[in-house]
């Protein structure tokens, strides 16, 4: 088993990722009891080998020792029976001087027909070459070139063991012929090897037992000779003494392994050609190997039942196909010509291909190595990383242009778009959730919900990390112009339109025009992967597409948000400071910033997203108030009753009463003012006498629970009368007060 290692740290990237750890843990003990089970199986096959082996060597041990002991009586005997026969040494003699003169004899006729017998060899084979769907003298040849071969290799034999070894070449010499007809013989075994699946195919049956009566009688040949040759090196003082057993084959031909090798490479030549059909159309890889268990099926069907039952011929054939196709995947893998989507096809390969081979009779756990190598989870993931490094490289280059956009924002009629309800709109959005969907179809194609899981999990990750770069770039730029340093002031209506933008695009995202039947892009995209993703993967993406439902939200009113700042901080930076100082009385502030910020409402209300006009109109009046509140900080900020101070505030606050009043939605106005109440607690702080003024506070504090102390501090300080024991009293009234928490109210913004 390659399983390929677990690297944690490209599990678990980011933050975000934490959650997934309880699924990875459960999807490790899966794992692990899988590796478990097939250990445990594959330990008690090895015992169950082992045992097997093992039996069978001491089986081997006694059957040698069996051997040894018969033919030790065998030799005991013969010496008896020497002294048993009278003259028994002229005897044998003479029986010795008969043989050798037969064997003398026969080898000379032998010598002498040679050519003869290899001529009418030579014309059988030039008749199996007319006809070589049949090959009649199939049979007769191997059987007369068996008989000259045999003579060849004792004729040899005999030379050697005379004492002149320069006979020997002329002896080869007379026998070269021999090697032309042994050549052609088995280029005729080879053809017929390479044809076996077309001949079973055509029913040529008869060229097919043949084959195997040559390949099986040829085996048993090498078997004899490796076992004499075995008996030999072991036992030569008594193998010496049976020469006589020796007649006939006195090397290993190979037939049979010439047989194997032969089916090796007509698989090879066959995967060459799927390799060339598969890397010109990945679709194709279930096609162009469809022969592969075509020929499979022949091999079980046609010729086994042709074949000897010990070579189990379908169980061979399906081993050495096994392993041409683990070599023939496996290289495509690593091929520099192959794409991912030759991978992907690979990787959804394993599976039909052994249910096909259990089809055939062969399970999984017979075919050794896994055809691919166990390596789905690493290409897997090597699939996964391509589509997210694609992901990434195109969410950078869109991410490049915006920014390279955004600093080029002041440029003749700006470099914003509208939509067609006239909406500022930034000009990469549609480009990125166009890629983001072609993303999800290539992970698609991969037909794995993982893949398309964890590269949407990665999807997930960048349009959070994409929305915090948004909000970075923008505050950074919102930056210099509140703290008025290097700042040109023509950029910034420019970077109040990209706001505006910013967060029009933030509600295109998640504005679902359930009229017009029109999902926003989140909803849409939603639905994309919603269709290729697990029913569980996308109970736990709710809570996800919420998030960046919530995200985009949040961006949106941030937007608006720092839009009102950056027009108290640019607009009004001269302004503000003047409240509640000696140029109070005299300023006309209010009316200027309420004018303003109608001008404002009024101008961007056709290109700002309707359903956030409000939200701006309330977060400008909501600001207003803040600072308005936040002002008794001033420098030289003085409540004094001599200045009619009361007035002031009445006046300022009929001012922005006045602006709420002209509001379209009268709803929002009603809110706003109620918000504005804050005024009344705050005069009461103002106006109080020196002994009430903890009752004022406690008032203030019961009513808005998150009232900063030093805020309060503040305005006591502004009072004309302010002494210590006023602060003493609020802050003691603080420390017995039992305060209830609640939503934030807008003290919480008043520092």
């Amino acid at each position: 088993m390659d399983v390929p290692p677990v690297n944690l740290a490209e599990l678990l990237r980011h933050p975000d990722d934490l959650d997934k750890i309880t699924g990875l843990k459960a999807e490790f003990a899966r794992k692990k009891a899988v590796v478990d089970s097939q250990l445990r199986g594959g330990l008690r096959e090895q015992l169950e080998t082992t045992q097997s082996g093992m039996t069978g060597l001491s089986d081997g041990q006694k059957t040698v020792q069996q051997i040894k002991e018969e033919m030790m009586k065998i030799d005991k005997i013969c010496s008896e029976s020497q002294n048993m026969i009278t003259d028994f040494a002229t005897i044998n003699l003479v029986s010795q001087a008969h043989r050798n003169f037969g064997a003398v004899e026969a080898m000379r006729r032998n010598l002498e027909t040679f050519n003869d017998r290899l001529d009418a060899i030579q014309a059988m084979l030039r008749d199996d070459d007319a006809d070589g769907e049949n090959m009649p003298n199939l049979l007769a040849v191997h059987y007369e070139l068996t008989q000259l071969r045999n003579i060849r290799d004792d004729a040899i034999e005999q030379i050697q063991r005379g004492d002149d070894p320069s006979l020997q070449s002329t002896l080869e010499d007379y026998f070269a012929r021999l090697d032309g007809a042994i050549e052609w013989f088995d280029e005729h075994i080879d053809l017929i090897a390479l044809s076996l699946i077309n001949l079973v195919t055509v029913d040529n049956n008869s060229l097919v037992v043949r084959f195997a009566l040559i390949t099986e009688a040829e085996e048993k040949s090498d078997q004899r000779v490796l076992a004499l040759q075995e008996a030999l090196k072991d036992h030569k003082e008594f193998a010496t003494r049976f020469q006589s057993i020796t007649d006939g084959a006195k090397t290993v031909r190979g037939y049979k392994d010439r047989f194997l090798r032969n089916i090796k490479a007509y698989g090879e030549d066959k995967f060459a050609k799927s390799r060339d059909e598969f890397l010109e159309d990945p679709k194709e890889l279930e096609k162009t190997l469809r022969w592969y268990f075509n020929d499979l099926n022949a091999v079980r069907i046609g010729m086994a039942p042709l074949m000897p039952k010990k070579w189990k011929i379908f169980r061979t054939w399906a081993t050495i196909y096994h392993g041409l196709m683990h070599d023939f995947l496996v290289g495509l893998i690593d091929d520099p010509e192959s794409s991912s989507a030759h991978t992907l096809e690979i990787i959804s390969w394993p599976e039909k291909y052994y249910r096909k081979m259990a089809k055939l009779g062969m399970k999984q756990d017979e075919l050794v190595p896994h055809v691919i190598d166990s390596r789905e989870t690493e290409l897997v993931r090597d699939f996964r990383a391509l589509i997210i490094r694609y992901l990434d490289e195109w969410i950078d280059r869109i991410f490049h242009q915006e920014k390279k956009d955004f600093a080029d924002r002041t440029a003749d009629g700006g470099n914003l778009d509208q939509d067609e309800y006239g909406y500022f709109r930034t000009k990469n959005l549609v480009d990125l959730w166009r890629m983001l969907r072609e993303q999800v179809d290539a992970a698609a194609n991969s037909q794995r919900a993982d893949v398309v899981e964890g590269v949407v999990d990665v999807m997930f990750q960048r349009l959070r990390a994409r929305q915090q770069a948004w909000q970075k770039m923008l505050e950074d730029e919102a930056a210099r112009y509140e703290t008025g340093r290097d700042v040109e002031i023509d950029g910034f209506p420019a970077l109040q339109d990209w706001l505006v933008a910013t967060a029009n695009d933030q509600i295109a995202c998640i504005d679902d025009n359930e009229d017009e039947g029109r999902l926003a892009y989140l909803s849409d995209f939603k639905k994309k992967f919603g269709g290729v993703v697990t029913p569980q993967y996308m109970d736990r993406a709710e809570g996800d597409v919420a998030a960046l439902r919530d995200g985009y939200v949040d961006l949106s009113t941030w937007c608006m948000q720092k839009f009102a700042q950056l027009v108290f901080a640019v607009d009004f930076k001269a302004v503000m400071p003047e409240f509640f100082t000696a140029k109070w009385a005299q300023s006309t502030a209010m009316a200027r910033m309420v004018a303003t910020l109608e001008e404002y409402v009024g101008d961007y209300r056709a290109v700002l997203h309707h359903s956030l006009v409000d939200i701006f109109t309330e977060i400008l009046t909501e600001e207003l108030l803040v600072r308005y509140l936040s002002a008794v900080r001033n420098k030289g900020a003085r409540f004094r009753r001599a200045d009619q101070f009361e007035d002031r505030l009445y006046a300022d606050i009929a001012t922005a009463f006045a602006f709420f009043d002209a509001l379209p939605n009268q709803d929002m106005a009603r809110e706003i003012k109620q918000t504005w109440r804050v005024m009344e607690p705050f005069l009461s702080l103002l106006t109080a006498d020196k002994d009430t003024v903890a009752d004022a506070f406690a008032a203030f504090k019961a009513a808005y629970w998150d009232l900063q102390i030093s805020w309060v501090e503040a305005v006591l300080r502004a009072r004309e009368d302010f002494e210590r024991g006023m602060l003493n009293a609020v802050k003691a009234r603080a420390a017995q007060m039992d305060v209830v928490r609640g939503p934030e109210t807008i003290m919480s913004k008043v520092k």
